[in-house]
C-alpha cells in the first residue's frame, strides 16, 4: 500500500513539473506586422503569416494582400479599418 501511494505521489509530481515547464515557455506569434507611418503615406506590411485588406472603403470582394498603404491629406487623420487574415 505504501509503495502504491509513493508511486502515485511521484507520478503526480512529475506531471506537475512537466506542466509548469510547458506553461513557462513563450509561444511564437501567429503573424508579424511592420508599420511605417511617416508624415503622409502610411505603409503596413505583413511580414509573416497574414494578408491584409482595407475594409472600410474598398470593395469587400477585393483580394487580400501582404503589403498595404494608405494616405490622408488632412492635418490629422483618423485610423482606417484594416482587416487581417491568417495564412494557413
Amino acid at each position: 500500500m505504501r509503495r502504491t501511494t509513493w508511486t502515485c505521489v511521484l507520478a503526480l509530481v512529475a506531471v506537475l513539473i512537466g506542466w509548469i515547464a510547458g506553461h513557462a515557455q513563450a509561444g511564437n506569434p501567429d503573424f508579424e506586422l511592420v508599420v511605417n507611418a511617416p508624415g503622409g503615406e502610411t505603409s503596413i506590411q505583413c511580414v509573416r503569416g497574414c494578408d491584409l485588406k482595407f475594409i472600410e472603403r474598398v470593395n469587400a470582394n477585393s483580394a487580400a494582400i501582404p503589403t498595404f498603404t494608405f494616405s490622408c491629406g488632412a492635418a490629422q487623420c483618423s485610423s482606417g479599418r484594416i482587416g487581417g487574415w491568417l495564412r494557413r
